[in-house]
């Protein structure tokens, strides 16, 4: 059903006024955490999308070779009048992550981060997996 020009994708964000972030395509899976990924010889440089979010709100962690960078926001806004009684009151809550593979050689130390104006930026070492060769373990035939 085609809506009326005057409505934005969502008529009940217009209706309640919402702040921009909130109905924004931001937080659409088209905009949120969008990921750009530049390899060099040396290093990976990334680039994530986090608009909305506060650097408190973002965390990265190395586990088992695997960079995984998380985002939550818990938010509360809230108008009364000017008897302090509410005439609205709303919430909104939300967490989005991102996995990588990084290999088992890169330390935490390694990997330089830097967070301004919603955009995440990331310099990860390229380093070299060591490879170990098995030794062929042999079962031993009795006869």
């Amino acid at each position: 059903m085609l809506m009326p020009s005057i409505f934005k994708e969502n008529f009940m964000d217009d209706i309640f006024r919402m702040p921009e972030r909130f109905y924004s395509r931001a937080y659409s899976n088209n905009g949120l955490m969008q990921t750009d990924v530049k390899e060099f010889d040396d290093r990976y440089d990334v680039t994530m999308n986090l608009p909305g979010f506060n650097k408190e709100d973002i965390k990265g962690e190395l586990k088992d070779g695997y960079l995984v960078v998380s985002a939550s926001v818990n938010q509360t806004n809230d108008e009364k009048d000017k008897d302090g009684k509410f005439i609205r009151r709303e919430r909104y809550s939300g967490s989005c992550s991102r996995s990588f593979y990084v290999g088992e050689n890169v330390a935490k130390e390694d990997i330089k981060a830097k967070f301004e104006d919603g955009v995440l930026k990331l310099t990860i070492p390229k380093k070299e997996e060591k490879h170990v060769e098995e030794e062929p373990k042999y079962i031993s035939i009795e006869g």
